[in-house]
């Protein structure tokens, strides 16, 4: 099992609710860009900050990019605290994105996703249209490299029918 596939897998166990979008969302839909990490955004209800916390306790949730050694307490009041937040885990990298620019909360992207199974698990995933839509509004030079795949396969797509 895979980093990606171990915090995927840690995420649904725990009964977390969330909507896979980035470059894993992209792979489900076709894409073949190499990613690194898993970002997800997630449901920020007491209860789905509880399971968040459950599912990635054991991993070693730390910020990255943050000097070793500064205090970080991994527990529901944090994630209240905060909105987004890029960790390190024993799993590999994972984004926890409480808003998502062009697309924002979970429950405002909620109508914009299908069920999928990604690496053997069901999960949450943001639509193509939508991925191409926040990769967009992100602006990074990476997603306007990814959108022109992903625009490709809209198209493929589209022709099949």
């Amino acid at each position: 099992m895979n980093g990606l596939q171990g915090c995927l897998l840690a995420l649904a166990k725990a009964g977390v609710e969330f909507i896979l979008v980035g470059g894993v969302a992209a792979w489900a839909h076709g894409a073949t860009r190499a990613t690194l990490d898993v970002d997800v955004v997630y449901r920020r209800t007491p209860t789905n900050l509880k399971r968040v916390i459950a599912a990635l306790a054991d991993q070693e949730p730390y910020l990255r990019g943050a000097p070793p050694g500064l205090p970080f307490q991994w527990d529901a009041a944090t994630l209240e605290r905060g909105l987004n937040f890029t960790l390190t885990t024993r799993l590999g990298p994972i984004d926890l994105i409480g808003e998502i620019s062009g697309g924002g909360s979970y429950e405002d992207l909620l109508p914009d996703t299908t069920l999928e199974h990604v690496f053997g698990i069901e999960c949450r995933c943001i639509t193509l249209d939508k991925l191409i839509e926040v990769k967009r509004a992100a602006g990074r030079p990476k997603d306007f490299e990814a959108i022109a795949e992903l625009e490709a396969i809209r198209e493929e797509r589209d022709k099949l029918g």
